[in-house]
């Protein structure tokens, strides 16, 4: 059956069948999903190149729904889909592939054409030429290897005469050999025994051609496995790989004249590194990993209007990574914890609800026993949407709403509520969930949205908070070097403490935060929490801190052991 398809294969990519391909692309990312994200090393296990791919073809094939099947405007189509849903440093250089490819369809659709074989060479030419020409700092053995290599093959096939089919062949070969051998290119991936990720995720555009144009199955996903241990970030060199160094992706679009992005980038050059700026004609899909959010934001404002900005740290996504892609199973603590409810009517202008962000039956319990009317399940592994954010708000009955995302990746996404609910909604920027908890204390129903913002900001900037996890990956910090499998005592600026032992890493933590102007410390203890070590950390803090109280709470969060909070 193959072989008929393929003499029956056309030879002009036609707009129904690009269409097939984004569809049949998006399948096959969604399949190998946690494949790929097994393969991402970057600088602690973060398992999301991926899901970022996946997510940004989400994004492409929902913008195609309701295009008609003629390339200009489903090229135009395409290409904003794939600038404004583009996720992560893969996903944004894979949008930029992306929209060189349908810049130069819709240019031959302009002119007259439809794309054939040497207009889909030249379109992979054009697509490789953008994607490097996106990175700051251009990285072989990563996906821009794999575009480049087989966008000349592809060129090559074409002006030998070959179709469709051919040149599809030659550009997928070529790349798979390509991605073979990224490993003698970056030093990482050779120890690390694995390939590029992003190239792996790419790969499947050409097994989605061909599948459209001659009949082919997609590759099937292999089995899960886990995920590499102790590697470094395959899009940075080794020397630079530190939990310490870079430890926050920003993300955001931005609304400036093109000329002005040249000297955007070299602002960026100059507080961070995996810069990757895409777009054109007054839009652009920025990212940057670096140690400095507010200067990363403030280079978009002094040029333009940064807007939807997401703030990842990228050490509590090493923790996201042991997890699966769905959140795990999470007790309701009643109605409340529903973030799905339907939208209702503002019948109470006046008055003020809270929206928190929290995981762990016992997390969820405080919060609601402290006046949260929603408890949206979220934190490491498992972080909420805008969209599930604005469901929880819009779903009570209060005309302000306060938000509290008690954790650093979710405050940009929180940010982003009031401008798509009709309520007027406050965020309170918590960092843990005991400063959330701490902010409850401050929570006035009938203040606005703005006073308790304000008064509930307060209350959680004076807790001291800390938290033990575990590392994923050997790595160097300034609490000294880190060995996969170490625990690891986090304070507010950051790794303090490593040890062999959990109960030696909260313990040295709590040596470093407490002082004396401390008299309370909560301790919320996860599921990989054991008694010796709360024992031991109960039995430190009465030897070295006599006047500090201290209070035990199950909390039953994922991820990280303890919580610990500081009045």
């Amino acid at each position: 059956m193959a072989g008929i398809i393929g003499a029956m294969a056309p030879i002009v990519l036609d707009a129904a069948t690009l269409r097939r391909v984004m569809v049949g692309f998006h399948g096959g990312l969604a399949d190998h999903r946690q494949m790929i994200d097994n393969l991402n090393v970057y600088p602690v296990p973060d398992g999301d190149t991926g899901t970022n791919m996946t997510l940004t073809m989400k994004s492409v094939v929902e913008s195609l729904d309701g295009v008609a099947d003629d390339l200009e405007p489903l090229c135009a189509a395409l290409s904003h889909g794939a600038l404004m849903g583009a996720r992560g440093n893969s996903g944004v250089i894979l949008a930029q592939i992306l929209r060189g490819v349908s810049g130069v369809f819709r240019d031959a659709a302009a002119a007259g054409a439809v794309p054939d074989a040497p207009v889909v060479a030249q379109a992979l030419a054009a697509a490789s030429e953008g994607a490097y020409s996106a990175v700051a700092r251009p990285v072989e053995g990563t996906i821009l290897t794999v575009i480049r290599e087989a966008s000349e093959s592809a060129q090559a096939a074409a002006a030998a005469g070959g179709g469709l089919t051919e040149v599809f062949d030659a550009a997928r070969e070529r790349g798979y050999g390509a991605l073979e051998r990224t490993p003698e290119m970056l030093a990482v991936l050779a120890e690390a025994g694995v390939v590029d990720a992003g190239g792996a995720g790419l790969l499947l555009l050409f097994d989605a051609c061909l599948a459209e144009i001659d009949g082919r199955p997609m590759p099937e996903a292999p089995e899960p496995s886990a995920p590499p241990a102790a590697v470094t970030g395959a899009d940075v060199p080794a020397e630079e790989s530190s939990i310490a160094d870079l430890r926050y992706e920003v993300m955001f679009l931005l609304d400036a004249p093109d000329p002005s992005v040249d000297g955007f980038k070299a602002a960026w050059q100059e507080i961070g590194d995996s810069i990757v700026v895409v777009g054109g004609d007054g839009i652009w899909n920025c990212h940057i990993h670096t140690d400095d959010i507010g200067a990363a934001v403030e280079a978009g404002i002094a040029v333009g209007r940064p807007h939807r900005i997401q703030v990842t740290d990228l050490l509590d996504q090493a923790a996201e990574h042991s997890e699966s892609f769905a959140a795990p199973d999470q007790p309701a603590a009643a109605a409340g914890a529903a973030p799905d409810q339907p939208a209702v009517e503002v019948t109470d202008d006046g008055r003020c609800s809270v929206v928190a962000v929290g995981a762990g039956a016992g997390v969820v319990e405080i919060l609601m026993s402290m006046g949260a009317d929603r408890v949206v399940t979220g934190g490491q592994s498992m972080n909420p949407s805008t969209a599930e954010l604005l469901a929880a708000v819009d779903s009570l009955p209060t005309g302000h709403v306060v938000v509290l995302p008690n954790n650093k990746n979710i405050i940009g996404v929180a940010e982003q509520v009031d401008g798509e609910s009709e309520r007027t909604v406050g965020v309170v920027p918590t960092r843990s969930v005991v400063e959330g908890i701490a902010s409850l204390l401050a929570f006035s129903p009938g203040a606005s949205a703005a006073q308790n913002s304000e008064s509930m900001a307060a209350a959680a900037a004076a807790v001291t908070h800390g938290e033990v996890t575990q590392a994923g990956r050997d790595a160097s910090s300034p609490a000294g070097p880190i060995a996969a499998g170490d625990w690891l005592g986090i304070g507010p600026d950051g790794i303090a403490a490593v040890a062999s032992g959990m109960a030696a890493a909260a313990t040295a933590l709590l040596s470093l935060i407490v002082d004396d102007g401390h008299e309370l410390l909560t301790v919320l203890t996860g599921t990989d929490a054991d008694a010796a070590t709360t024992d031991a950390i109960v039995g430190h803090v009465a030897e070295h801190f006599p006047d500090v109280e201290v209070e035990v709470t199950e909390g039953g969060q994922p991820l990280y052991p303890y919580f610990f909070g500081l009045e």
